[in-house]
């Protein structure tokens, strides 16, 4: 009965694993739909080799510091359980991956490769499991002193604050230290417009994101006994909320449309085992204002160009989702309890503060030592040609 339950349990947390792996080509389809043609070959690759990077510096650095185990033992003793383990690394990898592929789409179209490639490594190798220990793996004791102190520990089912607050709020001085866009902003104060390339890219990827999210927040619950339905529902009425605000507020505009759902969905994840269905559809709600609102913001007023938003959908709602848990969360208001507000707020508030210091640092060192963006003239060209010497489509079909 219990290789019974192991194999059950490894093949549910692989195939949560593989959902969230296929994630990884939503984020590279919105980030090829939302810049220009001329950058569209740099986002598919850039994607990809960040995934590869960050599997080398989370298999042999990241999940260490994370979770305290590593992988030098040999091939039988990893085997044990048929493989739960290793399966489970996977699925951690694939939410560690994560990091990288939001900081991307608020860098796209003028960050130098390499460069990308070694903040990678070094953000998913030290800074964000400093904080994925903290949070999921009772480092330093700072659960138990949030217990102490206020009865519950901080919650965050499936990552709104450790994977997307954390990497919206990385991208956020990686954005401000790179600059915007040549020709974006003008001296005369007035903003070029820079629209999407292939709305039906953008929209693809968005659909493969949200389609993917439900093995993110339903199969956070890592053995197939604690799978829980509400999970699902709750998920589904994040993502709902978020379209239907931005729909509104955004005025039918494609681009919010299709980032209101992953903005409801982001919010989502701390407390989709806790809250009400009604609770989430009003976080997945507030959601998709606030990145209709800071969007808008960040871009026009205070002129930060921050690509495909990072900032707004997964730093600012992530933050929001992770306060969130802890109001829905709460029996009041239809949630199963076990939450309390101010681990909620004091974790949020600490993952900002790791993800500014360690973004700012990683990207700050790099910027010293080789340069983060690419000149003038190789962003004109676009990175397509400049970084792979190659273009999306030929400019012209061979007449041979």
């Amino acid at each position: 009965m219990d290789a019974l339950k192991t194999a059950n349990d490894t093949l549910f947390i692989l195939l949560g694993a593989i959902m969230v792996l296929a994630m990884h080509a939503g984020f590279a389809f919105l980030e090829v739909g939302t810049v220009r043609k001329k950058n569209q070959v740099n986002a598919l690759v850039k994607i990809l080799t960040d995934f590869a990077v960050s599997t080398i510096a989370y298999f042999f650095i990241g999940y260490g510091i994370a979770y305290g185990t590593s992988f030098f033992v040999g091939a039988e003793v990893l085997a044990e359980k048929n493989g739960f383990e290793l399966t489970k690394f996977f699925f951690l990898l694939t939410f560690a991956a994560a990091i990288p592929a939001i900081i991307s789409g608020g860098i796209a179209e003028r960050a130098r490769f390499n460069p990308q490639l070694a903040a990678t490594f070094l953000i998913v190798g030290f800074v964000y499991p400093f904080f994925e220990g903290i949070a999921w793996n009772q480092a330093f004791g700072i659960q138990a002193w949030l217990k102490a102190s206020f009865g519950e520990e901080f919650h965050d089912f499936a990552g709104s604050v450790v994977v997307h607050a954390m990497g919206g709020w990385i991208a956020l001085p990686a954005v401000l230290l790179l600059g915007a866009r040549h020709g974006r902003y003008r001296k005369s104060g007035e903003i070029s417009a820079h629209p999407p390339s292939s709305i039906p890219f953008l929209a693809l990827g968005a659909w493969i994101l949200t389609v993917g999210w439900f093995g993110f927040n339903v199969m956070s619950a890592q053995t197939l006994d604690k799978i829980s339905g509400l999970v699902a529902l709750n998920s589904l009425m994040a993502m709902v909320g978020g379209t239907l605000v931005a729909l509104v507020l955004g005025k039918n505009d494609p681009g919010f449309v299709h980032n209101g759902p992953l903005a409801g969905l982001v919010a989502v994840c701390a407390g989709s085992d806790l809250m009400h269905p009604m609770g989430a559809l009003v976080v997945g709600g507030v959601a998709g204002a606030l990145f209709v609102v800071m969007f808008t913001l960040t871009q026009n007023r205070w002129k930060i160009d921050d690509v495909l938003g990072v900032w707004p959908l997964h730093g600012l709602c992530g933050a929001w989702g992770g306060i969130a848990a802890g109001i829905f969360g709460q029996k009041t208001l239809g949630g199963l309890g076990g939450v309390a507000f101010m681990p909620q707020l004091i974790m949020t508030a600490m993952a900002i503060t790791v993800a500014l210091i360690g973004g700012a640092a990683v990207y700050g060192t790099l910027k010293a030592a080789m340069g983060l963006r690419l000149d003038q003239e190789e962003e004109y060209e676009g990175a397509d040609l400049s970084i792979h010497r190659i273009t999306a489509t030929p400019e012209r079909e061979p007449n041979w």
